[in-house]
């Protein structure tokens, strides 16, 4: 599987410069030609911001305290059938709540069904203790999932990182409405939030 090289800005080019790059690039392109000089007020405020963005660990990006993980595998004969027979007895919720550093889990059924898209989101700057965490905690759960696709070693096999850094996809573009906010925190604002509201309508 060919991976994608994330593109990064240069160092040290301004933001001139940059959008000076954009334009040659949709040159050719007359309707993203139109659309990029439409949007050329907002992308200078953006990049004005600076870059949210930097390395996961071995594969990813992080932004704040929220890191993400995209992979796509090859599913064995029979497996899509399996696993979506699966995902739908669980009525498309697979939880993974034990693992107290997840965000999101999705899975998405490719190529007529010849491949899958996992994605998710996680707290923390190491991709290797999130994988730890998930191979310590669901370890049996992720081989029910993951016993679909081709080379899969198992999730307490010594190569099953190397086997998901094979098949990770790098993001090239990816947005965090709250990086700085991990699954414990956001579940207490949540939960102050709620004691707030009971309060006020005591009080009122």
């Amino acid at each position: 599987m060919t991976k994608q090289t994330l593109t990064r800005p240069q160092q040290g080019q301004t933001i001139d410069q940059k959008i000076q790059v954009l334009r040659q690039l949709y040159a050719d392109s007359p309707r993203g030609k139109t659309a990029l000089e439409n949007s050329i007020p907002s992308l200078k405020e953006q990049l004005a911001g600076g870059l949210r963005y930097e390395s996961a660990g071995r594969v990813g990006l992080r932004q704040g305290k929220v890191s993400e993980l995209t992979l796509i595998f090859n599913f064995v004969p029979g497996g899509a059938k399996r696993l979506r027979g699966l995902l739908r007895a669980l009525e498309a919720n697979f939880s993974a709540e034990k693992v107290l550093t997840v965000h999101d889990m999705r899975f998405v059924f490719l190529d007529n069904d010849t491949k899958l898209l996992f994605a998710t989101a996680y707290d923390g700057n190491s991709w290797d203790s999130y994988l730890d965490e998930f191979a310590t905690k669901i370890p049996d759960e992720l081989d029910l999932l993951f016993s679909e696709l081709e080379e899969f070693p198992g999730f307490r096999a010594p190569t099953v990182k190397d086997w998901i850094a094979k098949y990770q996809v790098p993001a090239e573009g990816w947005y965090v409405a709250n990086p700085n906010l991990t699954v414990a925190e956001t579940r207490r604002l949540e939960k102050v939030g709620g004691a707030v509201e009971e309060l006020l309508d005591k009080v009122g």
